[in-house]
């Protein structure tokens, strides 16, 4: 890596709004558009280098993707009506489209580029807030994801070179593509906080699952009860995350912010309100800077109340890696608030925040064992710390 990074970068180019599953498909690429459009109207495309990359080669897909699969994309991408569901295409969550295969690649161009960038020092922080599509497999697609950019950026960032790249989940799904990508990689530690397996798709994540044979302790996960809210949420984050990244000493952060967990998210049962979102995107800021240099990639991902808090969630994200941040207290501007109703006949939200102050009780000032969330960041304590060499 060579030279001073000075800037962020924005990775965004219109056509990502092509990915697109039809109009009853809750993953309504509107939200891409709404969060450029808030972004804009505060001015932030100012504040980072706005940049468009091209879509992801197929010698780029093949770093994480099987080949077959890559075709098979491509040909339901120029004949939807081909889609059985063979490789997870042609289903209710991934339904074919025209045109599928190019958005897909397009969208992992973006992370991969964002990755690049980082690595050769160009910037300190990328951002990619259509990107975070955690579930899709190296051989087949799952919950609304194609192609995985997530893992193709790290695998091109190990392509590189780096021997070290964190990357952390806080989606309300569990991140199981990475978490399969780099399943026996020790080069990669994957955290992923996410409601409980028992009562959320994939039904993958329990505590116990911690990484292959030769990399014993590099999968982490925090399952989380249904209803848990702001404090339980941030307890378990701060609870794990900072302690496992001082410990692996990160090269690069990778981080996925599927806005998901928001109590008004329909696919899902977290309570977790908009500020608390928004702190931990400042707690992953400060850990890129405290434990990787800087170097932070932040994805977008999950995140279906397309309105309310997909573009507040992400436009505060894209103002905390540009060191620009939003005052919750902001008014949103009149302007996007005419857009979202010209785009969605939907009313827009006044203000960038729910009113929450989030606040949590450090870890270390005691466990309570008849907490549900206590017993779940103690699990995972208990299942990855000693592989680690690390206290519980």
């Amino acid at each position: 890596m060579s030279g001073e990074s000075a800037t962020g970068l924005l990775m965004w180019d219109e056509a990502v709004t092509r990915y697109d599953f039809g109009p009853s498909h809750p993953m309504d690429p509107v939200r891409l558009a709404l969060t450029m459009g808030l972004v804009r109207a505060f001015g932030l495309d100012r504040a980072m280098e706005v940049r468009a990359a091209p879509a992801a080669g197929d010698s780029t897909l093949r770093l994480v993707h099987r080949e077959d699969y890559v075709a098979a994309v491509r040909e339901v991408s120029e004949d939807p009506g081909v889609a059985d569901g063979s490789y997870g295409l042609g289903t209710m969550d991934d339904p074919a489209f025209h045109g599928m295969h190019e958005a897909s690649a397009l969208i992992a161009g973006q992370s991969v580029a964002g990755a690049e960038a980082l690595w050769h020092g160009e910037v300190e922080h990328a951002v990619n807030f259509a990107g975070g599509l955690h579930h899709a497999m190296p051989g087949g697609a799952a919950g609304f994801c194609v192609y995985n950019d997530a893992s193709l950026a790290i695998a091109r960032l190990l392509e590189l070179g780096a021997e070290r790249v964190a990357y952390v989940d806080v989606d309300v799904h569990h991140g199981d593509g990475v978490q399969a990508a780099f399943w026996d990689d020790p080069r990669v530690l994957t955290i992923s906080m996410h409601e409980h397996p028992r009562t959320l798709f994939p039904q993958t994540g329990w505590p116990e699952e911690t990484g292959g044979p030769e990399a014993e302790g590099s999968a982490v996960n925090i399952a989380l009860p249904a209803g848990t809210g702001d404090e339980g949420w941030l307890r378990a984050f701060h609870a794990v995350v900072p302690e496992l990244l001082a410990d692996f000493g990160p090269q690069v952060l990778v981080t996925q912010h599927g806005a998901d967990t928001h109590f008004e998210d329909p696919l899902a049962h977290l309570a977790v309100s908009l500020d608390a979102q928004r702190a931990v995107q400042e707690a992953c800021h400060r850990l890129a800077h405290e434990y990787a240099d800087g170097r932070w990639l932040a994805l977008g991902g999950g995140g279906y109340a397309v309105v309310d808090v997909v573009p507040r969630s992400w436009t505060h994200l894209v103002g905390i890696a540009a060191h620009r941040p939003v005052d919750p207290q902001a008014a949103v501007p009149a302007s996007w608030r005419d857009e979202v109703y010209a785009r969605t006949r939907q009313l827009a939200p006044a203000r960038m925040t729910d009113g929450r102050t989030p606040s949590w009780p450090d870890w270390d000032a005691g466990y309570d064992p008849a907490d549900r969330t206590d017993q779940a960041v103690l699990a995972t304590r208990r299942a990855v710390f000693p592989l680690r060499g690390m206290l519980t």
